[in-house]
């Protein structure tokens, strides 16, 4: 399974988490969350990294004008969107974007099956609290356009490579403290997903 270490804030958990073997990072560009980033201190980031990782950009409730300017700042490539945004935003968006779908019921998982996105545990918060979703919702599903985040760490996601999801997202599983990674907590998450 592809690999996204998300609440990235330094430079050095960024490299920790390459060095690790991530395919993607992720930058989270709402101003409630405790791993919260502004699009110039991604950049300093984004433009000391070595190519072939994708810089994913997550949003929450803002507009098509903000995701594009965001996304274009920073220097991310991909833009995540937490929240149900209207067909009116997509048709606005000139950057690539994968939507997120926060589950509350099993049914939940099966929206957009035609296309790459991401399934989370629905919670009021956004992003990163950890919860897990009920992992029996999988059986008999193709997860291959599935990326599951949601209350992952080294210790559970070696029990995920059954169902044959395309990636994981792990944010608060792999931390010392929020925006903080744990430079061994991120190596063993990625070696047990491979």
């Amino acid at each position: 399974m592809r690999t996204k270490i998300c609440g990235i804030t330094s430079y050095s958990d960024a490299m920790d988490a390459i060095n690790a073997g991530a395919n993607a990072l992720g930058f989270v560009f709402y101003e409630k969350s405790p791993r919260y980033i502004t699009p110039s201190d991604a950049k300093k980031i984004i433009t000391q990294l070595p190519p072939f990782v994708e810089k994913v950009g997550l949003f929450v409730n803002v507009d098509a004008q903000v995701i594009n300017s965001y996304i274009q700042e920073s220097g991310c490539t991909l833009a995540q969107l937490h929240f149900e945004a209207s067909d009116a935003v997509y048709e606005q968006l000139f950057v690539p974007h994968i939507k997120v779908i926060r589950a509350k019921e099993a049914k939940d998982i099966l929206q957009y099956s035609n296309e790459y996105r991401l399934v989370d545990a629905y919670c009021e918060a956004f992003g990163g609290a950890g919860k897990r979703l009920n992992i029996e919702w999988f059986n008999d599903v193709d997860c291959s356009k599935i990326i599951l985040a949601g209350g992952l760490d080294a210790d559970n996601v070696a029990s995920l490579k059954k169902y044959g999801f395309y990636g994981v997202d792990v944010s608060s599983g792999v931390e010392i403290s929020h925006g903080v990674k744990d430079k061994e907590k991120v190596k063993d998450f990625i070696a047990n997903a491979s």
